[in-house]
C-alpha cells in the first residue's frame, strides 16, 4: 500500500519513486514508513506482509537496546568490565574491557581469531564464546572504533545471560519481544518456519552459501539471525521515538555519539557510531555515499545490515523506515541504494 502523502503532490510523487527504486534492485523485499506516526508506506515485493527476513547486522540493536534496558533497570552497569560478569573472559589482557566499549565497538575485539574463522563457529554458541574468552585484544581496547561484526552480538549476549542466569533468546522474547507485540520477530529462526524461509539471493559465493544454511538460520546469533518483518522492525523503532522502550535518559545514553570523525578500522572510513546504532548526518564528506542518507538529521540513529537490510528512525522528523530485502550485492552498490532510498524518503516527509 503506497498512501497519499497527506495530498501532497511532491511528496506522493517522492513515496511514488522510492518504491520504484525497489522495484528496481529485483529482489524481494518489504518497505515501511512511518511519518509522525502514521503509516505512509506499506509495501511488499514477491512476498506477503507477515514473512519474517533475516536482518543481518540491521538486527545488532536488538541486542543493544536490551543491555541499555537491562542496564537502566539496574541488572548490570555499562561500565561494567564484561569479566565481572563473564570471569574466563578477562585472560590474556582483557580484565579492563567494559561493557561500554563493546556497544561502541571499542573492545578492540572486532574479531576473536578472524573474521571467516568466527563465522564458520558462529552456528555454536560455546564455540564463539570459549574463543572469545581465550582471545588477546588485535588493539588496545577503547582506543578507536573497529566494527565487531559477529563478536558483538556474542559479547553482549553472555554478558546478559551470566547477569541474568537466563538464555538470551528467552530474555529477548519476554523483555523486547511481546510487549512490543512482534508477531513475526525471532532472534534465531523457529525450527517450525523453514519452509517459509526467504533465501538470499544475488551473491554466489561463501556468504549466500552461509547464510542460506539451516544450522545458521536457526542459530542464536545476536549480530547476524534475528529475523524480522518490516512493519515489526518499523514497529521497533516507533516504539523507541514514543519511549516505549527506553527511559528518555537511557535513550539519550545510547544515542550520544561515539564516534566522530574517527576511522573505523575494519570499514577503513568514518562512521558515526554510537552506544549501539549508526548515526545520521553529516560526517565531514556531505557527497560521500552513507545508508542512513545525506539527508538524515545528526539524531538519526538506525543500522545496516549486510547491505541486504535497513532501518532507521529520525527523531527530528518523527520519520522511520524498514526495508528488508534478500538480496546481496557489492557494498558499493547497495550502499548506493540505501542512501538514494533513504534520501527519497527524507524529501518526500519533510
Amino acid at each position: 500500500m503506497l498512501m497519499d502523502h497527506r495530498r501532497n503532490p511532491t511528496g506522493t510523487a517522492a513515496l511514488s519513486r522510492a518504491a520504484d527504486l525497489v522495484t528496481e534492485r529485483g529482489a524481494s523485499a518489504q518497505l515501511v514508513v512511518l511519518h509522525r506516526g502514521e503509516v505512509v508506506v506499506d509495501r511488499t515485493w514477491g512476498v506477503p506482509p507477515e514473512v519474517p527476513f533475516l536482518l543481518f547486522s540491521a538486527g545488532k540493536p536488538f541486542v543493544a537496546v536490551l543491555t541499555h534496558k537491562l542496564a537502566a533497570a539496574g541488572v548490570l552497569h555499562l561500565d561494567d568490565p564484561v569479566a565481572r560478569h563473564w570471569p574466563e573472559f578477562g585472560a590474556h589482557g582483557k580484565g579492563g574491557i567494559t561493557v561500554r566499549q563493546v556497544l561502541q565497538h571499542r573492545s578492540g575485539l572486532p574479531y576473536a581469531r578472524s573474521l571467516v574463522r568466527d563465522a564458520l563457529a558462529c552456528p555454536s554458541w560455546s564455540r564463539s564464546t570459549r574463543a572469545l574468552a581465550a582471545a588477546t585484544p588485535h588493539h588496545a581496547p577503547g582506543a578507536a572504533p573497529a566494527y565487531h561484526v559477529i563478536s558483538y552480538g556474542f559479547l553482549l549476549g553472555e554478558v546478559l545471560q551470566r547477569a541474568t542466569g537466563e538464555p538470551l533468546r528467552e530474555l529477548m522474547r519476554r523483555e523486547l519481544i511481546e510487549p512490543l507485540g512482534l508477531r513475526h520477530t525471532h532472534l534465531g529462526m523457529p525450527r517450525d518456519s523453514w519452509a517459509r524461509r526467504v533465501p538470499m539471493r544475488g551473491a554466489a559465493g561463501p556468504r549466500q552459501l552461509l547464510f542460506n544454511r539451516r544450522i545458521l538460520r536457526e542459530a542464536v546469533v545476536p549480530a547476524a539471525t534475528m529475523t524480522a518483518t518490516a512493519r515489526d522492525l518499523a514497529t521497533f523503532y516507533q516504539a523507541l521515538l514514543d519511549g516505549k522502550v527506553l527511559a528518555p535518559a537511557a535513550l539519550t545514553t545510547m544515542l550520544t555519539p561515539s564516534s566522530e570523525g574517527e576511522t573505523d578500522r575494519h570499514f577503513g572510513r568514518t562512521i558515526r557510531w554510537s552506544e549501539g546504532f549508526q548515526l545520521g548526518g553529516p560526517d565531514g564528506d556531505p557527497a560521500r555515499v552513507r545508508a542512513l542518507g545525506r539527508r538524515t538529521s545528526p539524531r538519526a540513529f538506525g543500522h545496516n545490515g549486510s547491505n541486504a537490510c535497513l532501518a532507521w528512525a529520525d527523531p527530528d522528523r518523527d520519520l522511520v523506515l524498514a526495508y528488508v530485502t534478500n538480496r546481496l550485492h557489492p557494498h558499493g552498490e547497495a550502499s548506493e541504494h540505501f542512501c538514494d532510498l533513504s534520501d527519497t524518503i527524507v524529501a518526500a516527509c519533510s
